[in-house]
């Protein structure tokens, strides 16, 4: 896939969130392999900050950059836009430090990017392939990135009073993006705008720019674009601060209550990881093929490891259910997922005192209904993807020696396309999570 940049200029204006400037903010086109660069047209010479993670200055409710004594404030919607579009070389050009706030969401700067028109351009793009595992923690947040060909973000998000839980995994390519997550808006606690305020932070920020939770009331000039409005944002935030990368990523990154100071931990570690000399054009491998079956028989009661292998399309370290231990009916089975010391994740979930994501809890879930619904439909060729989850409860802590048992319940199919199920997960009897899942099936044959 080759690199691409934008056929023209395009502006826009509005606030800036936090100083409360009114800013005017420029996309220009870029050459090949010039990456994202900020310009300040309102300071002497228009200093120039590249986006990297090397230069991030501060992470208090946003992400700044900072090249000598040039500032640039609240980047992430700006390079969610960028590279949920797949914009690799652009100048942002700005006569005020912040870009500004417009609706809370990216949509605005998407509408920029569309105006521009991207275009490719003849050098080929570079993306970063993930190889090895990296899992960081802090408190009861926690991010872990594993292999994958392609982006997809897990994330799941919720204040510290546990309210508004909400959990959505997702393939981002532009298509995605424009629709799915671009439109959500960022969100702050009634209770934390007076310290915001008081750090000098918010000064630009209104119910025109962003949503504010009081208890459980909703404060919004507008109603919930999406049910699950706060964990898309979440994401957003996610696909910009891993633009600081300086190249696109391939890796599935699954979050729990993610920040910005910890997206640009990962963001660092997959710097150095990058620096160490991984080659930008290596693939994942494909794992290699086996003679089994893509099906599930009527006739199989259970399946083992290697069946699972050949059904999902899932592969080490994110195959979360290891044998199917009874097919019930058509619409209902139980797995088992053995959770041992040597899970990736355990690294830094948490250091000394070893627990089970409860996001991944869901993920065998989603990945055992998967199976439920390839065996209910003729399943050559087909790929189960997770669409959403509602009504998740986390009740127990799972660790190192417990075995998870699953019990799946689909609830309502729609054709051979769409489904919902029941999902719970029990260890020696007692129930430890559960969620109502969602998901669609996907003719993998049919890709040209």
């Amino acid at each position: 896939m080759r690199q691409r940049s934008i056929l023209r200029e395009a502006s826009l204006s509005g606030k800036s969130l936090h100083t409360g400037q009114e800013v005017k903010l420029t996309l220009k086109p870029a050459a090949e392999n010039h990456g994202i660069v900020f310009r300040r047209v309102d300071l002497y010479g228009k200093p120039e900050v590249k986006a990297s993670i090397e230069l991030v200055a501060e992470l208090v409710r946003s992400t700044d950059l900072s090249s000598g004594h040039t500032k640039i404030h609240t980047v992430e919607h700006v390079l969610s836009a960028l590279h949920g579009c797949g914009v690799d070389n652009v100048v942002v050009e700005m006569d005020a430090s912040e870009p500004p706030i417009m609706d809370g969401s990216a949509k605005h700067f998407v509408n920029l990017i569309q105006e521009a028109e991207p275009v490719e351009q003849e050098a080929e793009r570079e993306p970063y392939v993930l190889r090895e595992p990296i899992s960081l923690t802090e408190g009861n947040k926690s991010l872990i990135a594993v292999p994958y060909d392609g982006l997809k973000i897990t994330c799941t998000s919720a204040d510290d009073r546990g309210i508004h839980l909400q959990h959505l995994s997702i393939d981002i390519d532009p298509e995605t993006y424009i629709s799915e997550i671009a439109p959500a808006r960022t969100f702050t606690i009634y209770e934390d705008i007076e310290p915001l305020l008081k750090l000098g932070k918010i000064q630009g920020g209104s119910l025109d720019s962003a949503i504010v939770i009081k208890g459980d009331k909703i404060l919004s000039k507008e109603p919930l674009r999406f049910p699950d409005e706060f964990v898309r944002h979440k994401i957003l935030d996610i696909v910009g601060d891993i633009l600081l990368l300086g190249r696109p990523l391939r890796a599935h990154i699954v979050a729990v209550r993610s920040r910005h100071a910890l997206n640009a931990r990962l963001t660092a570690k997959l710097f150095e990881q990058m620096q160490r000399g991984t080659k930008p054009d290596e693939r994942v491998p494909e794992r290699p093929r086996t003679t089994g079956a893509k099906v599930v028989a009527a006739t199989e009661t259970s399946l083992d490891t290697r069946r699972i292998l050949d059904i999902l399309p899932h592969a080490y370290p994110f195959v979360m259910i290891d044998r199917v231990t009874e097919f019930i009916s058509e619409e209902e089975l139980r797995a088992i997922k053995n959770v041992t010391i040597n899970e990736p994740y355990f690294q830094g979930h948490f250091p000394g005192q070893p627990v089970m994501p409860g996001v991944l809890q869901v993920e065998a879930m989603a990945q055992a209904a998967g199976v439920l619904m390839l065996r209910k439909i003729s399943s050559e060729g087909k790929v189960a993807f997770f669409m959403s989850a509602d009504k998740v409860k986390f009740r127990r802590a799972v660790t190192p020696g417990d075995q998870l048992e699953i019990h799946v319940k689909l609830t309502k199919t729609r054709g051979n396309k769409l489904a919902t199920a029941m999902g719970e997960c029990t260890v020696a009897g007692k129930k430890v999570s559960s969620a109502e899942l969602m998901f669609t099936i996907y003719d993998a044959s049919s890709e040209g």
